[in-house]
């Protein structure tokens, strides 16, 4: 029987008959999340920049909340020689110009120009007073791994090739093979933790992985942001009431007008915390151009990011003992504990800032967005560390379906009801999301030329 590993090789595509790649303005990017993965440590540390002098990444830098380059206080190593100051990253290297930073003193002191597309010579990365500035180019393939995209958004919702060789596998191979796509998928979550955790602290990779999971989809960019902006650093500097403050202010949700737009048992509460925020603005606010929007819209109020932020807030008071708590054995039920029981006078009953109380108490955090936390962090952490682990994993039952788990089981077992015996837990959607993103994703031809049907007789 061959390994979910090999048949990931085996089905590679051959680079040697894929055309030459679309510009990346096409791939429509978002220069914020590719600055999100350079602070996050996602891209290789050490290049040549176009001088032929080698570069090596220290320190990527901190967020700049003002004008001018994206990243202060950087560090890097040219040709062995240490280098301090700003960084500054566009996704052409032309838009340096374009940008008019080669006129702009607030560009004089980079240290470094990266860049995800470059034209040559072309274009020149130097200041106002005539300095020539050091530019190194992501690869294409090292974005794409940073960003795990597959070349696909979505693949068509209906039965594939894989259909008739998989209702020929006995049930043992079927379970092999979702075994070990969900073992995979752990394996490449807890790979991009690490490396995290690697440039900026086992507390830190863990704090900005649970803002990940509170985003819930659309604000998960946000929350991350937010979590690396405000690292645990700076905030443990602050009470416990100017965090919420900072965070909330940070989020851009503060005015000195909303609390005359609440209800009236709130007015006070809300004065108060933007007091704090008038205080403390000055070294936390970004302007409007850096920040990310957020998607308040289309969702349940349960969802709405500013509950998700209060959550946020109020772990923060307890992050020590759940970093603790993160790092024991499974099923990490004093780490649940500590999260499920967090509590806030406000937030309790009220959905949104400017929301109503409620009637009954509501939780702060939910049992989604904790399980959220553990298959997508801890666990996989966990499993990575001993496999014995798998054990409590594989007890998690599954929440509903989404719309990949439901396209993979239609194109894998013709249709979400064949696929039910394969839906109960969350470690086999954890399987169906990666096989979907390998094979669905990767493929061109829709289905027609894949080579996985073929290759999923090996699993017998």
């Amino acid at each position: 029987m061959t390994t979910y590993l090999e048949l990931l090789k085996a089905t590679e595509p051959d680079l040697d008959h894929i055309s030459e790649p679309a510009p990346l303005r096409s791939l429509r990017l978002d220069e914020i999340e590719v600055q999100s993965l350079w602070f996050a440590g996602h891209f290789p540390d050490q290049y040549h920049c176009r001088q032929g002098r080698h570069i090596k990444i220290i320190s990527p830098g901190e967020w700049n909340r003002g004008a001018g380059p994206d990243f202060i206080e950087a560090t890097i190593e040219i040709d062995g020689e240490l280098k301090h100051g700003p960084i500054e990253l566009d996704l052409e290297a032309r838009n340096w110009e374009l940008h008019g930073h080669s006129q702009s003193e607030s560009f004089n002191e980079v240290i470094l120009h990266v860049a995800l597309e470059d034209e040559g010579a072309t274009y020149f990365t130097r200041s106002s007073n005539d300095r020539d500035i050091p530019r190194i180019v992501i690869q294409r393939e090292e974005l794409t791994k940073a960003l795990g995209l597959p070349r696909l958004s979505q693949a068509l919702a209906r039965p594939g090739r894989c259909l008739q060789p998989l209702s020929q596998l006995p049930e043992e191979a079927i379970h092999s093979l979702l075994h070990q796509a969900a073992l995979h998928r752990a394996q490449l979550k807890a790979a991009r933790f690490n490396v995290i955790a690697r440039r900026h602290g086992f507390a830190q990779a863990l704090w900005e992985n649970f803002a990940d999971s509170l985003g819930f989809s659309a604000n998960r960019l946000p929350m991350r942001l937010l979590a690396q902006r405000l690292s645990l650093k700076r905030l443990t500097t602050l009470s416990p009431d100017e965090v919420e403050a900072v965070i909330f202010g940070t989020a851009g949700f503060l005015s000195p007008e909303l609390h005359e737009e609440a209800p009236i048992d709130s007015r006070e509460w809300l004065e108060a915390l933007w007091t704090q925020w008038w205080k403390l603005r000055h070294q936390f606010e970004f302007p409007p151009e850096r920040s990310p929007a957020w998607k308040v819209t289309g969702s349940r109020p349960g969802n709405h990011p500013q509950r998700r932020l209060a959550a946020l807030s109020c772990a923060l008071s307890h992050w020590r003992t759940i970093t603790q708590l993160a790092r024991q054995n499974p099923p990490f039920k004093k780490a649940t504990e500590a999260l499920s029981s967090l509590s806030h006078d406000f937030w309790d009953s009220h959905h949104t800032l400017k929301s109503r109380r409620t009637e009954k108490p509501i939780r702060l955090l939910g049992k989604s967005r904790l399980e959220e936390f553990l298959i997508n962090t801890l666990y996989p952490l966990s499993l990575v560390e001993n496999s014995s682990n798998w054990t409590s994993f594989s007890g998690i039952r599954a929440s509903k379906a989404n719309q990949k788990v439901k396209r993979c089981s239609e194109r894998l077992f013709g249709s979400l009801e064949s696929a039910k015996p394969y839906l109960k837990y969350a470690w086999q959607h954890q399987a169906l999301l990666q096989i979907y993103q390998d094979f669905c994703l990767e493929d061109l031809s829709d289905c027609l030329e894949c080579p996985f049907p073929e290759q999923i007789t090996l699993f017998k």
